[in-house]
């Protein structure tokens, strides 16, 4: 057998024939797309605190490092956001603090 055929019958063995596809199928992608929001809002939660520090005295001299980091940060919710196939109103509720970090 070669490696096509047994990463085929891999492939076709992990779906079970399409007997219990339907229910089985999309609990498992639903259960993944939770992770993904879970992870999304992580990521928003430390843009958060990022620009929150911006704005803080304490964090005056380390402010350039800290713009870095939240231009990063978006950089990877923007592109999580569409790797994922996610809807930016639904899940970027921070987006709206842009304007005060800029």
């Amino acid at each position: 057998m070669s490696d096509n055929e047994q990463r085929g019958e891999r492939s076709r063995r992990g779906r079970g024939h399409g007997e219990h596809e339907g229910k089985r199928g999309r609990g498992a992608q639903t259960f993944r797309r939770g992770r993904i929001l879970v992870f999304l809002e992580q990521m928003q939660n430390r843009r958060t605190t990022l620009v929150r520090q911006l704005g803080q005295e304490e964090y005056e001299h380390i402010r350039p490092v800290i713009s870095g980091e939240l231009k990063a940060i978006d950089q990877v919710i923007d592109e999580y956001i569409h790797l994922f196939e996610l809807q930016n109103e639904d899940v970027n509720p921070n987006k709206d603090l842009e304007s005060e970090s800029e």
